[in-house]
């Protein structure tokens, strides 16, 4: 469980890197809550909260939701790290604002 928690940190790294080089939104508080708490954690906080983070709404408008956290939470190789709720609100998110899914 701990390599995939460390390849999940890795992605939110990633994800950050390249919303910043493909979209140029550069996520400055979302890579200082990944840098302090650790990926899965700061994924977790985020899924809980009521509301998607402005950094997933300055996504959406830059047409980069698959640089978001909630679709990498969505990869089959990170399943076992959340639960099925956790998974069920990344992808209502991701539905309400007309993310393509890549299997879809």
């Amino acid at each position: 469980m701990k390599d995939t928690e460390d390849r999940f940190h890795q992605a939110m790294i990633e994800v950050y890197e390249s919303a910043k080089t493909e979209c140029g939104y550069n996520a400055v508080r979302f890579l200082s809550m990944v840098s302090e708490k650790g990926g899965l954690s700061t994924a977790k906080i985020l899924l809980n909260s009521d509301t998607s983070s402005q950094g997933f709404t300055a996504l959406w408008e830059r047409k980069g939701l698959n640089f978001s956290m909630e679709a990498q939470v969505l990869k089959p190789e990170f399943a076992s790290l959340f639960t099925e709720a956790e998974k069920e609100k990344a992808k209502f998110r991701l539905e309400q604002y007309g993310y393509k899914f890549p299997n879809n």
